[in-house]
């Protein structure tokens, strides 16, 4: 008979026993996913699950990993039944590598069901159905309380001066290990697991993990005004929900992306859309822009492309060529240098009228990027940006994720979905932009 499974709050030795070379020494078992690793001085189990790593750029493999414990009283383990790949796991993927290290668990996307909670992690039960926000936060510090939870002070990552840590998303952002896996660790979960509904799939809540927040504060802060226009620049799932929630507040919005699938899926829920593939610059795609609104152009511009923009083959090389250095160098080189693709923040700029807003809600990287500064005061733009605060806007989008009617449209989002083994494929899918896919949906 198998032994009985140990509380993952147990202190395991994850993998290495007391051989001084390290080695793994011991056997898994294939009925009961244990290892029963044996060394001289210890006779201890470890449990092995499946992760989605990182191992290099463009290279993502399912491994076995350990199983996720508890480490702090505030901590719980969630057993994750779906999680997501966003855009912002492709800068991992592509741009970022020399902030990662072979064998980082990505995901920052997932929900689940509570299987363990730390005896100060208020608020959950074993058992709950909750969705973890990619931002990891306390809800006591000053940040949280005026509801700047990314900028939480429990959990900065003070050694790379960054704000609050996030699932999976490399050392820039503290190295926690991320969800997509079959489980994870939740710091913070007396505050940060949003309960959920037991009822209905999971593709309802999803998202308010992280792009349906950071879309709805993305429209937030560009506030496009009663009868405005809001344009959205990029159709990816970020950019997706941001259209919705335009038209939701019943602003007249208009899509720009290169993609046909996701202008026609932002077309399916009342979109304009530009295709700007035929436009020779970002100053065409102004234009454009302009003799749709009357010559004034929008009120407001949410940018939700980001650093990887079309457009930019010098930003590429130089992405490219930092890529090649040794992690330390190559990070002086994103800290220190521009290396981002501007083009589509300089088009948002030049197209939004005068005195509007341009919210900025795709990652940037670089720290001396060049901006049209004597444009931007000359027009009064209004530039708003940041990490979204996902808990902040919880109260507000749970609701509008419960309505039968679906007002947001969170049912017509994911175009794939897949068990864990096929994750990496999809990685490469998702960033090609081929076979029609927008958005991701792994099943651990």
């Amino acid at each position: 008979m198998p032994p009985a499974r140990v509380s993952r709050s147990a202190p395991l030795g994850f993998g290495q026993s007391s051989d001084p070379a390290g080695k793994f020494l011991g056997v898994l078992s294939v009925a009961t996913g244990e290892s029963l690793v044996q060394g001289p001085a210890t006779d201890r189990r470890v449990f092995i699950m499946k992760a989605v790593t990182w191992q290099g750029k463009r290279d993502v493999r399912v491994e076995d990993v350990p199983d996720p414990r508890i480490e702090n009283p505030t901590d719980a383990i969630v057993k994750i039944t779906s999680s997501a790949i966003c855009g912002s796991d492709l800068h991992l993927y592509e741009v970022l590598g020399p902030y990662m290290k072979p064998g980082d668990v990505l995901g920052h996307e997932p929900m689940g069901v509570v299987e363990e909670v730390g005896p100060e992690a208020s608020g959950i039960s074993v058992g709950d159905r909750v969705v973890i926000p990619f931002n990891i936060s306390c809800g006591h510090c000053y940040m949280c309380t005026i509801g700047l939870q990314s900028q939480c002070e429990t959990t900065q990552v003070h050694e790379q001066n960054k704000g609050a840590a996030l699932f999976g998303f490399s050392a820039m952002y503290g190295s926690v290990p991320g969800g997509q896996a079959e489980y994870m660790r939740v710091p913070q979960a007396q505050y940060g697991p949003i309960k959920v509904s037991p009822d209905g799939p999971d593709e309802r809540y999803l998202f308010l993990s992280d792009i349906l927040p950071t879309a709805w504060q993305a429209v937030v802060y560009a506030d496009p005004p009663e009868g405005g226009t809001l344009a959205v620049f990029g159709l990816g799932p970020v950019g997706q929900f941001a259209a919705r929630i335009g038209k939701h507040w019943n602003r007249r919005v208009i899509g720009v992306d290169i993609v046909p699938e996701r202008r026609e899926m932002a077309s399916r829920h009342g979109v304009e859309v530009i295709d700007p593939s035929g436009l020779e610059s970002g100053k065409d795609i102004a234009d454009a822009l302009r003799d749709m609104t009357g010559g004034r152009g929008p009120d407001a511009i949410v940018d939700a492309v980001g650093m990887e923009a079309h457009g930019s083959h010098v930003a590429r090389t130089a992405q490219n060529l930092a890529g090649l250095l040794p992690d330390v160098a190559a990070r002086k080189v994103f800290e220190k240098v521009g290396v981002d693709g501007l083009t589509v923040l300089h088009a948002a700029l030049d197209a939004v009228r005068r005195g509007g807003t341009v919210s900025v809600v795709g990652v940037y990287g670089g720290a001396v990027d060049p901006m049209p500064m004597m444009d931007m005061f000359d027009k009064q733009i209004q530039l708003r940006m940041g990490q979204c605060n996902v808990r902040r806007w919880t109260d507000v989008l749970l609701p509008l994720v419960e309505d039968s009617t679906d007002p947001l449209g969170v049912l017509d989002l994911v175009t794939h979905t897949v068990p864990i083994a096929e994750a990496p494929g999809m990685y490469k899918t998702f960033q090609e932009k081929t076979d029609g896919c927008i958005k991701v949906l792994i099943k651990p």
